[in-house]
């Protein structure tokens, strides 16, 4: 064997002092630790976009509940009550409203309006059923949906025209032959569709024997002081409408407190052939 002189360096040794300044160029880290770079920098992407994604959604929650809480909501009338201003038939296609919560943030209710409200007193819920599930996982889903409008809240909402305002008197006597009156004055009332009461009116005591309509449209009501910050509502399809004159014998005397108005209807955003505005016509005008 053939000795190494001591000032020398053999291949061998060559070698590994390359391989060992290889390290301490790059930092000491090995060939297949830097292959698995990309890979963490695709997982911090993911993870990025998902961060995004949450802030989004959460973001999109928040604007959905200030809106649906202090700006407007939209329901779905629920009979034929409001017929023909909105259509709420059996076995039709329901329209869908947007109420505008602002308005009475800065004024009250004026005659004319129509209105979402929720049900005052027990006499109001009869018909009425709760939408919530009796399983409690999904009575919880369904309550926390309804905080962003995705489901309905769990409480009686009708829609009815405003009559009459805090400290206004409402009356109707058939025997009078002027219809509804609010303070001694009779209202005029366009939106009442005479064809359809006459239509729908002969088992409710609108017909009368000798083929004339009753001016009420329905039983004889009043007179009745609206109490301060309530009013007095009517269903456009007077005929067929559970409004205040059926509520007269509960403690309100059948008015709705305006605490209880959840908003004026401005629009109908669906069906589309019935898309449009819903305006405001003072009777009383």
């Amino acid at each position: 064997m053939t000795d190494t002189p001591s000032g020398s360096r053999s291949p061998h040794d060559e070698r590994d002092g390359d391989e060992r300044r290889g390290d301490e160029h790059d930092g000491g880290a090995r060939p297949w630790h830097t292959r698995g770079e990309p890979d963490d920098k695709r997982g911090g992407r993911g993870r990025s976009l998902l961060r995004e994604a949450a802030i989004i959604v959460v973001c999109v929650l928040v604007l959905t509940w200030v809106i649906q809480t202090f700006v407007g909501r939209q329901y779905v009338i629920p009979s034929e009550s409001m017929e023909t201003t909105l259509i709420g038939c059996q076995g039709c296609t329901n329209d869908r409203i947007v109420i505008d919560k602002i308005v009475y943030r800065f004024g009250s209710p004026e005659p004319g309006d129509v209105v979402v409200f929720k049900g005052p007193t027990s006499s109001w819920d009869e018909q009425w059923t709760s939408p919530r599930s009796s399983n409690t996982i999904k009575r919880g889903l369904q309550n926390g949906l309804a905080w962003f409008g995705f489901a309905p809240p769990d409480e009686n909402d009708l829609v009815k025209r405003v009559v009459a305002t805090g400290g206004q008197t409402v009356e109707c006597h058939a025997a009078d032959k002027v219809g509804v009156k609010v303070n001694g004055k009779p209202l005029k009332e366009p939106y009442v569709n005479a064809d359809l009461q006459r239509q729908e009116g002969a088992g409710a005591n609108v017909v009368n024997p000798d083929g004339t309509m009753s001016t009420c449209l329905g039983p004889d009501f009043g007179p009745i002081t609206i109490p301060r910050d309530h009013v007095w509502v009517m269903g456009d399809n007077r005929s067929n409408s559970a409004d205040s004159r059926y509520h007269m014998t509960d403690e309100m005397q059948g008015t709705v407190p305006i605490g209880d108005i959840r908003g004026k209807v401005r629009f109908i955003i669906y069906p589309f052939s019935r898309i449009g505005g819903v305006g405001a016509v003072n009777p009383q005008s």
